[in-house]
């Protein structure tokens, strides 16, 4: 194992020859960025000759323009720099190519940098002076990272266009557990019943349960129990006869029988009153209605999902909801929690609703630096609702092309912090944060050997130290 080589010490690789020799396949697409001739010309040669498609870049200027522009697996950048540091290269490449996986390379003494740019998205850090080997492992195992996400957008953009999930935006927990589930039980005929506060996208939920059931080609029918009275709310959904009541010329039917073969989904089912709520627990039971004004019934065939911002068990307690349709509807349950709960949903969400005004209104709008960040501590108490209000007026009122902190702060009041306790991922992040400070005492500060008895690599022992704040300084 071999020690890097200046570039007059590195012999080219061979070109494939007439001879019968076999093309070599490229690995890999990767950038160097060093301003040192010597060392960036080695590294190129090096990668060239173990079959990756290698291209340089003599500053962080370039090399940042160059990342961000081109179609590269891998950046391999040095820290230490001119004018734009290694760190200025990695945040300019993530900004714009999230993907792609940058290594940075750095000299003894600059461990603190390291950890800073594992912090800011870089895939490895490798220390100088080090092997070929060390490096090609490196490299590799970025690159294997590199393709298993492209794989993995895919995946996810295949199954959300399978399952018709594509306005449904997030990647925390709580929303993949949402989407697990609605695979789960749409094909079956369960009634669903949706709680959450307003503006979670409880009616999209209902789409999508809707969209990948057997029902998907017959009607999917809405009605807002809240914004119709109650002897309206009969009408519309059982029908009347003529001469029903005052002002019913003629017969007509109900949107039950409309939705035939397809799904009712009641918004806001608390809303209505318990004398409905039994006609409504036969209809759903029976799989019958009768007309305002008729005997007869008829027999009708949906499948019926509720949502509820209100606590339905409670509202039973206090006899505001009988018990029984309460039971009826609580088959298949799902909670969607409010945004706040989970945050890193935010940016998606800005960003989603970003390209949908931009498109609709023809503009070319984006977020300054920092505005992301700025969100990320703001309530949300309309939720997902809010938060495209909110974009959508950015967009429109936005002086030129760039959206800052004034165009949509006001929006969203900053979450307060006092007075209140831990929550999960703090009391999380403390077990974590004593874990990884007793196996470094335990091994005497040695990362690898503290990584092993951890279960878990060196590099996401880094990535955890830097995001606790624990450093050997400190500890």
């Amino acid at each position: 194992m071999t020690s890097i080589q200046t570039a007059s010490d590195v012999s080219a690789p061979r070109s494939p020859t007439d001879g019968g020799e076999r093309e070599r396949v490229t690995m890999g697409k990767v950038l160097v960025v060093d301003d040192q001739r010597n060392m960036r010309t080695t590294l190129a040669m090096m990668l060239r000759g173990n079959g990756y498609d290698v291209e340089e870049a003599a500053d962080g200027a370039h090399g940042g323009d160059m990342g961000a522009t081109g179609d590269f697996d891998i950046v391999l950048t040095d820290l230490r720099m001119g004018d734009l540091s290694g760190i200025d290269v990695l945040r300019t490449i993530k900004q714009a190519r999230p993907v792609t996986e940058v290594i940075v390379m750095t000299a003894y003494g600059t461990i603190e940098s390291a950890v800073e740019a594992m912090r800011l998205g870089a895939f490895d850090y490798i220390q100088k002076p080090f092997t070929e080997q060390e490096l090609l492992v490196k490299v590799s195992k970025a690159l294997e990272s590199r393709r298993l996400h492209a794989q993995v957008q895919l995946l996810a953009q295949d199954f959300k266009e399978r399952y018709h999930f594509e306005k449904i935006v997030g990647r925390s927990q709580a929303i993949r557990d949402v989407l697990g589930r609605v695979v789960k039980i749409a094909p079956t005929d369960a009634t669903v019943l949706i709680t959450g506060e307003s503006g979670t996208g409880k009616e999209l939920v209902a789409r999508a349960v809707h969209a990948n059931s057997k029902r998907d080609q017959r009607p999917f029918v809405t009605v807002n129990c809240a914004a119709i009275s109650e002897t309206l709310l009969e009408s519309e959904l059982f029908g009347h006869a003529r001469g029903a009541y005052t002002g019913a010329v003629g017969a007509r039917k109900g949107l039950f029988e409309e939705a035939d073969g397809g799904t009712f989904f009641f918004d806001e089912i608390a809303e209505t009153t318990l004398s409905f709520q039994a006609k409504l627990l036969r209809a759903i039971q029976e799989g019958e209605i009768r007309r305002l004004g008729e005997n007869r019934s008829v027999k009708v065939d949906i499948r019926v999902i509720a949502a509820t911002n209100i606590d339905l068990a409670l509202a039973v307690e206090e006899r505001r909801f009988r018990q029984d349709l309460f039971y009826r509807l609580n088959v298949a349950r799902f909670h969607l929690p409010p945004l706040h709960e989970r945050c890193e949903d935010i940016p998606l969400l800005v960003e989603f609703f970003l390209d949908k005004y931009n498109r609709k209104m023809g503009r070319r709008a984006k977020l300054a630096d920092g505005v992301i960040d700025k969100l990320l501590g703001c309530e949300y108490p309309g939720n997902v609702r809010e938060v495209e209000n909110m974009v959508e007026q950015a967009v429109a009122l936005c002086s030129g092309d760039l959206i800052t902190i004034d165009d949509v702060l006001p929006q969203a009041p900053v979450r307060p912090t006092e007075n209140k306790g831990r929550t999960l991922a703090d009391i999380v992040d403390e077990a974590e944060r004593s874990a990884v400070d007793a196996a470094l005492r335990a091994c005497d500060g040695n990362r690898e050997r503290a990584a092993e008895s951890l279960g878990i690599s060196p590099t996401t022992l880094w990535r955890k130290m830097s995001r606790l704040g624990i450093t050997f300084e400190t500890r």
